[in-house]
């Protein structure tokens, strides 16, 4: 067989039945963003009660929900040009102990100083995890399919604040404000060992070094034939050998990213503002500790059901025009939500619709910068837009608590959590229309 005939890596594995052996590192990959998201949240699912066993005002907690998004920010930056050039399988190992031991260690804090500590570092192990399990989950994935896997491994973030929002209403009541951190250390450890034992190196980053025996070693466990692993072409290398930030914004990728940017920006800005206040808002309102801490999850149930809804849409229609009409839709819902008075099954029903709209078309803003960057720039390409993310991550809820602070209604919150959802709209449209955007093959 010529140079010429020989199938790439990508051929391969898309011609391929997916395997037992892919679907388990996806799996894998989906347990450390659920436990990501887990971790992220368990701030404002605790903050009530520190707030009452402190005796401090709720309103404090906006530095302490920014500086943990803070970390986030420099974790996903940092460790996303780092898994690009060392590889994405340690990083993915060293973020995920990370957060671990440092959750665990979270109810020793004892003043808003030590917390706010905690929370940073905490947040450099959560962003840092994100770049590495989404480019393995992507890169194991066959190409027809990496939109779909980046997004169902992104919904791994609502998930894992969805079953902490259901943990923190059994567990917080009984035993204090301290369990939901002692659980969301004690999971990630447990996790630690099974990604060292059945997560291996992404298989594109192996390719670009030109390790032809690993190569080979995955394919065979894909169930890929021999004679197939015999002729498959490697091109290790392409590109620069070291990858930065700079390089995203070079050979026509600039307006592309810039945008992507924007809008994740914008969708992590509104999404923080109304997952980390909801619990509160609601309880201020006069609804009950439970059905407030359950709004959150139903916001992000509806947000996991919303992202597949819209991305099969998507894959038919113009995703541009797909995804800004549903933050269009989803601007009206939020609104609505700020307008249940005190029932609590309003605010569950229009959390869900809310989530679904507009947290389900965030999700597929996600999957589009997974799929935007070829395989060498991926990881540092998805860590760029999660930091830009964690600026818009660390306002929301800042913003939330100097809103809350000077008395601002919690109708009047939503309509501008539902202003910044219509900016999502009008940044994804723009996308769409502006740039010569197709998914990343590679």
């Amino acid at each position: 067989m010529s140079a010429d005939e020989r199938p790439d890596l990508d051929s391969i594995i898309n011609r391929a039945r997916t395997s037992r052996f892919q679907t388990l590192v996806i799996a894998l990959c989906v347990a450390v963003v659920v436990l990501d998201g887990f971790d992220t949240l368990a701030i404002s699912f605790a903050a009530p009660g520190i707030a009452a066993a402190w005796h401090i005002s709720p309103s404090s907690f906006g530095f302490v929900f920014g500086i943990g998004l803070f970390g986030g920010l420099v974790g996903a930056i940092c460790t996303g040009v780092v898994a690009d050039r060392i590889g994405r399988k340690p990083t993915l190992v060293i973020t995920t102990l990370l957060f671990g031991v440092v959750s665990f260690a979270t109810p020793l804090a004892d003043s808003m100083t030590s917390l706010s500590l905690i929370r940073f570092v905490t947040g450099l192990g959560v962003g840092g995890a994100l770049p590495g399990a989404i480019a393995i989950a992507t890169e194991y994935a066959p190409k027809r399919a990496r939109a779909g896997v980046a997004a169902v491994t992104f919904c791994g973030l609502p998930l894992g604040a969805a079953l902490g929002s259901v943990l923190a209403a059994y567990l917080i009541p009984r035993y204090g404000w301290e369990s939901i951190f002692i659980v969301g250390g004690v999971l990630p450890l447990l996790l630690v060992p099974f990604i060292v034992v059945l997560v291996p190196e992404s298989i594109g980053f192996l390719s670009l070094r030109g390790d032809v025996g690993a190569i080979a070693k995955l394919l065979a466990r894909m169930g890929v034939d021999e004679e197939e692993r015999a002729n498959v072409e490697i091109r290790p290398e392409i590109g620069p050998r070291c990858p930065s930030v700079w390089s995203l914004f070079t050979e026509g990728r600039a307006l592309g990213t810039a945008l992507l940017s924007a809008a994740v920006f914008l969708t992590l800005l509104m999404a923080s503002l109304l997952v980390n206040w909801i619990p509160t808002l609601a309880i201020r309102a006069g609804i009950g500790t439970s059905a407030a801490i359950l709004a959150a999850a139903s916001l992000n149930i509806g947000g996991i059901l919303g992202s597949l809804v819209i991305s099969k849409l998507s894959g038919r229609w113009a995703p541009g025009v797909v995804v800004s009409l549903s933050y269009a839709l989803g601007a009206v819902t939020i609104a609505c939500v700020g307008q249940v008075g005190t029932s609590g099954s309003w605010l569950l029903g229009s959390a869900f619709v809310a989530g679904f709209l507009a947290i389900g078309a965030q999700m597929c803003t996600i999957s589009l910068v997974a799929t935007y960057y070829d395989t060498r720039l991926r990881a540092t390409g998805v860590g760029w837009a999660i930091g830009c993310g964690r600026v818009g991550g660390i306002l929301g809820p800042v913003i939330g608590g100097w809103l809350i602070g000077a008395s601002v209604s919690m109708g009047a919150i939503f309509v501008i959590a539902g202003l910044v959802c219509v900016a999502c709209a009008v940044t994804v449209f723009a996308i769409g229309r502006l740039v010569p955007y197709a998914p990343a093959d590679r």
